[in-house]
């Protein structure tokens, strides 16, 4: 595209040279930051600033406005990116959401808890991949979760967000995903991926995607609409959007709706002839014109699940995978060495299995037939406490 990229982040001691060599930031204090990217800028104008995750998308935000380029309003990517902010905010828009309680952990739970219906989910604030996400189907499940959860989220760098969860209704019901994006604050949707798996609990891992959808076109167009809605209670007005929706007989329930992209490589299962998802978003952070294709076929990604936890070994049968019908790539990207740690702990896959065919359940047997002859050889994780 002949885009000239500078990566901002806090990765002083980084082995990549792109983000070596980029601009250091502290992202734990989001001023001194747009203060240093600001700085650059003076030195080196950007064409366009681009947040590449939920923990960036405000301070990209704030820099666009800044500096003049195309963005969201920096008040709309807080919304996104906080999920009792979202909550609260799309519920007092009439969007469809869960019923949803913010709990403060230093306070008394009982009086908190007293209109918790069961079973519920509990969340962090701010957390991707379905990371401490947990159902409780009592109080008694209730309260070892969030145990659990406040180890996970005690190393946030925001104090409130170390403090408190948020618990929402669970919704029995079909799981999809949505892509799309926004050009001038119209809302265009690229795919809806189905999740053949079912996402019950008590942890909720994420497994295989598909598109097509085979769900019924009023169906689709329902969830298209659910994250139009959403886009316009956030305001939002440009750039990429990635939503989690549960369907049931009752309605399209928003889980979640982000101005960003899928996250990991699950992009490139869109990838098409000349068209990727990573060039039309850095179009719209530049206010170039974009143009998007119809997919031609069924395609499918498998974020391959961490089963054990462990020091991972070697990979076994990863040659006889990739020979399966149907499948395009396996991408192991974890290395030898490397911690392989489970849900709810856990943010991070080994690596992706992606297939193309003619239909989403031939690309569904791919994926799961593939997966199977996979083995991930692991040692157990020694850790030495000081007594």
């Amino acid at each position: 595209m002949g885009l000239a990229i500078q990566i901002a982040s806090r990765g002083e001691h980084s082995l990549i040279s792109e983000v070596h060599d980029g601009l250091h930031v502290d992202l734990d204090d989001p001023d001194s930051a747009l203060a240093d990217i600001l700085r650059q800028a003076a030195k080196t104008p950007y064409v366009g600033v681009l947040g590449c995750d939920d923990s960036t998308v405000e301070l990209a935000a704030r820099a666009a406005a800044q500096l003049g380029l195309p963005h969201n309003p920096p008040e709309a990517a807080r919304l996104t990116r906080r999920k009792d902010l979202a909550r609260t905010h799309l519920a007092r828009n009439g969007c469809a959401v869960p019923r949803h309680w913010l709990i403060d952990l230093e306070r008394k739970l009982d009086q908190q808890i007293a209109d918790i219906r069961w079973p519920c989910v509990i969340k962090p604030l701010n957390l991707s991949a379905s990371r401490g996400v947990i159902r409780a189907d009592n109080r008694a499940e209730f309260h070892a979760a969030l145990a659990q959860i406040r180890s996970i989220i005690a190393n946030s760098g925001d104090e409130f967000e170390q403090q408190h969860v948020l618990v929402e209704e669970y919704i029995d019901g079909i799981e999809v995903a949505y892509e799309g994006f926004l050009e001038e604050g119209r809302l265009r949707t690229l795919t809806i991926f189905d999740k053949p798996d079912p996402l019950t609990g008590p942890f909720f891992e994420e497994t295989i995607y598909v598109t097509p959808s085979q769900l019924p076109d009023a169906v689709q167009e329902k969830i298209s609409r659910r994250v139009a809605e959403a886009c316009c209670a956030y305001g939002l007005i440009t750039g990429p959007v990635h939503a989690e929706l549960r369907i049931n007989e009752e309605d399209v329930w928003i889980l979640e709706v982000a101005c960003r992209t899928i996250g990991g490589d699950c992009a490139r299962s869109l990838d098409q002839g000349n068209f990727n998802l990573e060039e039309l978003t850095l179009a719209l952070a530049t206010g170039k014109s974009v143009s998007t294709q119809p997919l031609e076929d069924a395609r499918g990604v498998m974020m391959i699940p961490v089963k054990q936890a462990g020091i991972l070994r070697r990979v076994e049968g990863l040659s006889e995978a990739q020979k399966v019908e149907h499948i395009e790539s396996i991408d192991i990207i974890m290395r030898e060495g490397h911690e392989l740690i489970p849900l709810p702990e856990g943010n991070q896959y080994p690596g992706y299995i992606f297939a193309r065919a003619e239909t989403p359940d031939a690309v569904i047997q791919a994926l799961r037939e593939a997966h199977a002859k996979l083995n991930f050889v692991v040692a157990p994780v020694i850790r030495l406490q000081r007594q």
